[in-house]
């Protein structure tokens, strides 16, 4: 409940709890507080049994939790029965940036799949390569890129 608070706010909590309430009346305000958090949690653990208990047997496994988007994604990926670990599996992401890679280069996918051996570690170099230019020719111009 208090994961965020450090020690030194807690103290200084304490300290303005008794400058306001004073001494005397600090433990039975702490009583009144606690008796009302308790009567509260009481409060939402019978509506949420009686919500249960009004959904039926279909819905024994309801938990509110799920009601989170959060957790009802996290929860629906999860799911084996969608096959999305398939298809997270299915793609090879060396071998795809590869081919994007020779495509850039202008050069043949397969001749690049042969050269690429898994011992090589399927690194791809992105560098890019300057070529020279002859000394009266003009560098190549891109209008996109300025």
């Amino acid at each position: 409940m208090f994961n965020d608070i450090g020690a030194l706010e807690l103290v200084a909590l304490v300290v303005l709890a008794v400058l306001v309430f004073g001494p005397e009346k600090l433990p039975k305000m702490i009583q009144d507080v606690t008796r009302t958090i308790r009567k509260i949690r009481e409060f939402s653990e019978s509506a949420k049994a009686d919500i249960r208990e009004e959904l039926g047997p279909e819905f024994k496994d309801f938990e509110f939790e799920d009601l989170n988007p959060k957790t009802f994604i996290r929860k629906q990926l999860d799911n084996d029965d969608l096959g999305l670990k398939e298809i997270r599996n299915g793609f090879d992401l060396k071998k795809e940036m590869a081919e994007v890679t020779d495509a850039v280069h202008g050069r043949d996918s397969e001749s690049a799949a042969s050269s690429t051996s898994p011992s090589s570690g399927g690194t791809v170099d992105m560098t890019k390569k300057r070529e020279q230019l002859e000394p009266a020719e003009r560098p190549p111009f891109d209008a996109d890129a300025t």
